[in-house]
């Protein structure tokens, strides 16, 4: 899992741009600490660090401060590049300017920008385009200003084989055509449509013909529907995966008559016969351009917003996992189970060493439950067991039932442990390291029965998505997700704080400060020359 910050060769870029005031006024924090803090930023310096160690540069901003800083520059940072591109685009078509410039600088959102430069957007072929290659802009604007109650007048001087317009009807549906294009990209449409959308828009989930029965698991969603702002987060992400999983239609849309009302009242202006072609036009527009346009928007916002939800639970679950309490310094007898490869058991001092391993097979095929019990008590004798850790995975329960019908000379406790990602760090190269000599079941092992002994020192060795910190993390964006679960390591791992003599690399690495290759030095140091 990286440590490092990525974000020193944006800061210098940021700053240039003077990007503090603009976050300083959407956060309400002086631009002077925010200024400090990207330069931090841009020296390597992590947020539990900032946080912590240079209270005097930032004016005491807290962790949680300090990290919207750095997402409202990562929105910034995406909307510079992208005007940026635009303004690219429209300079190499030889179409920019002063007025279209302003216009571009004043845009503070990626739809403000979009919306901007649809017009100047490279198109493949479309309807309108092939209607102004016929000649049919001039009759589509006159159409447009409906002072002529005789559209099909004035559409017959348009009629010509040679460009291919065979019929009135054939130019006033072209220049139709181009009405609707110029309605998609009028602006303030666009944008009273995307509010509308935004308040008003029903989610409405179906299942997919024939798909009834692959699709059982989203019964709940066959025919269901609700205002999209007020559907909460596991819902939407629940419908959305159903989507791509072939098994649900899912539609974004408001009443579609109060949407045509909007368009009709900015561009239908009276009740003449051009006016009907305009109102033709006006819905065409909305169903074959502008709807599925503001959907997919819509769709991005309300699926960006069940992310952010959803993340902030799983760095909460995270963090519960992270400080749930040690069981600290004890000898620890663990089992990964397993039933027809039988359960792999390890024995561990207090400080978490590898002192012993084998394989018992208590569960079918070979039910060796007497021997199993046997050689468990001689185990707790022999290395002074004063804990088990038992495996939550497949036979876990089998094996803990083993452990409780068991009798000891000693008072011991018998804890079940979740296992999410043991498998994923048994192969892993800090695994690897560790336990050169040993096979995957036996560092599993290990793992489950550090995890009873110190879960923050052990869970850190794993990628945070490993550990299965919610039902949908595999649904959210995925950057944000690895974004949040290693700020809540950080955060974890700085609250608790380590222990210099016994901390791994990667914990170590974690800590405020220091880097990977000075958590490297440490753990040599400490190898070398003892606590």
């Amino acid at each position: 899992m990286p440590k490092k910050c990525t974000f020193a060769p944006k800061i210098a870029r940021m700053i240039n741009l003077d990007f503090s005031d603009r976050i300083s006024r959407t956060l309400q924090i002086a631009a002077w600490q925010i200024k400090n803090t990207l330069e931090l930023f841009a020296e390597d310096a992590t947020v539990p660090f900032i946080a912590r160690y240079r209270k005097e540069r930032t004016g005491s901003l807290d962790e949680v401060q300090i990290t919207a800083i750095r997402d409202e520059y990562d929105r910034l940072d995406t909307l510079e590049k992208r005007r940026e591109a635009i303004i690219a685009s429209i300079i190499e078509q030889e179409k920019m300017t002063p007025e279209l410039q302003i216009s571009i600088d004043n845009a503070q959102t990626i739809s403000e920008l979009e919306d901007i430069y649809l017009p100047y957007k490279p198109k493949r072929r479309t309807k309108a385009t092939i209607a102004r290659e016929k000649g049919l802009e001039p009759l589509a604007k006159m159409v447009m200003a409906q002072s002529y109650n005789n559209p099909k007048s004035m559409a017959e001087r348009f009629v010509s084989a040679e460009k291919g317009v065979n019929s009135v009807e054939e130019a006033l549906s072209g220049s139709c055509d181009i009405i609707a294009e110029w309605v998609s990209e009028h602006i303030g449409s666009r944008e009273r449509l995307r509010n509308l959308f935004r308040n008003k828009a029903l989610i409405i989930s179906s299942v997919v013909k024939d798909k009834q029965t692959e699709a059982q698991k989203y019964t709940d969603w066959f025919d269901w529907n609700e205002l999209a702002t007020k559907a909460p987060s596991h819902r939407i992400l629940a419908m959305f995966r159903g989507e791509n999983e072939g098994m649900l239609r899912l539609k974004v849309e408001p009443d579609s008559e109060e949407a045509l009302a909007i368009l009709n009242r900015t561009f239908v202006k009276n009740d003449s016969l051009s006016a009907e072609y305009v109102e033709k036009a006006v819905e065409d527009s909305y169903k074959r351009l502008l709807a599925p346009s503001i959907e997919n928007e819509i769709r991005s916002e309300i699926k960006a917003s069940a992310d952010k939800k959803a993340i902030a639970v799983f760095a909460e679950n995270l963090k519960q996992l992270l400080l749930a309490p040690p069981l600290g310094g004890k000898n620890v007898l663990a089992i990964d189970p397993g039933f027809r490869t039988g359960c792999k058991v390890v024995c561990l001092n207090r400080q978490g060493d590898l002192v012993h391993n084998e394989t018992i097979y208590p569960h079918p095929p070979k039910s060796e439950m007497g021997a199993a019990m046997s050689k468990i008590s001689t185990l707790v004798k022999t290395y002074k067991i004063e804990a088990i850790a038992i495996g939550n995975g497949t036979a876990g329960r089998e094996t803990e039932d083993m452990i409780r019908r068991m009798k000891f000379e000693q008072d011991l406790i018998a804890v079940m442990v979740n296992e999410s990602g043991a498998s994923i760090y048994s192969a892993s190269d800090v695994a690897r390291r560790e336990f050169p000599d040993f096979d995957v079941t036996v560092r599993g092992a290990v793992s489950i029965g550090r995890r009873l002994q110190d879960p923050l020192a052990e869970l850190v060795k794993i990628d945070p998505k490993s550990i299965g910190v919610g039902q949908y993390q595999h649904d959210v964006n995925q950057k944000d997700l690895k974004q949040s679960l290693e700020d809540a390591v950080a955060h974890c791992v700085n609250l608790v704080g380590v222990d210099l003599n016994t901390a791994s690399r990667e914990l170590l690495s974690f800590v405020s400060g220091m880097s990977a290759s000075l958590a490297e030095k440490v753990v040599q140091y400490r190898e070398e020359n003892g606590a």
